[in-house]
């Protein structure tokens, strides 16, 4: 019965994820405390996975892939590069989506980074109407929010687990 818990909390997290996206977007602000939500959520529904299973093999390789994205991204931070919102949220997501498809992660955040910057960069593929107006306001001061394809990217793999209920291989078989 574990399964209907993770998936449970796997489908909390969307749209908690689609509110981060909208702040991010709106403000270019990630609040602390919605990331440590989002935290708990997935560090939560590792451990029910890892005690059910009995194998701490995904919830080891999303630790170990939360620091080397908060280590290797911090410099950027440092050089604002990317906002602290940013680092904060794609150290919390391998938690959340499970180390196991950090991979398809990986693939659509790529996909819906190089969207998202590309339509900040040029607002003009955009339609007219406010919506242009204010891509063209984040082109001018410089900014992509970046949190918008991490939360994106994040939603559709949750949505494909909790679809499915499918969250780690061979680890529930009910």
């Amino acid at each position: 019965m574990l399964l209907v818990e993770v998936l449970l909390l796997k489908a909390l997290a969307i749209p908690l994820l689609a509110r981060i996206a909208w702040l991010d977007f709106t403000t270019q602000k990630i609040a602390n405390r919605e990331a440590l939500l989002l935290l708990c959520m997935g560090a939560g529904s590792l451990l029910l996975l890892s005690l059910q299973s009995g194998s701490w093999w995904d919830m080891g390789l999303s630790a170990i892939a939360a620091l080397v994205l908060f280590v290797g991204l911090f410099p950027f931070w440092v050089l604002r590069k990317v906002g602290a919102g940013d680092v904060k949220l794609m150290a919390v997501v391998p938690f959340l989506v499970g180390g196991n498809d950090l991979v398809g992660f990986s693939i659509l955040l790529l996909l819906f980074a190089l969207a998202t910057a590309m339509v900040v960069k040029n607002p003009f593929l955009l339609p007219q109407g406010a919506f242009r107006v204010y891509v063209q306001h984040l082109d001018r001061k410089g900014v992509v929010p970046f949190g918008v394809p991490i939360s994106v990217a994040s939603i559709c793999i949750l949505a494909l687990q909790v679809g499915y209920g499918f969250v780690v291989p061979g680890s529930l078989s009910t």
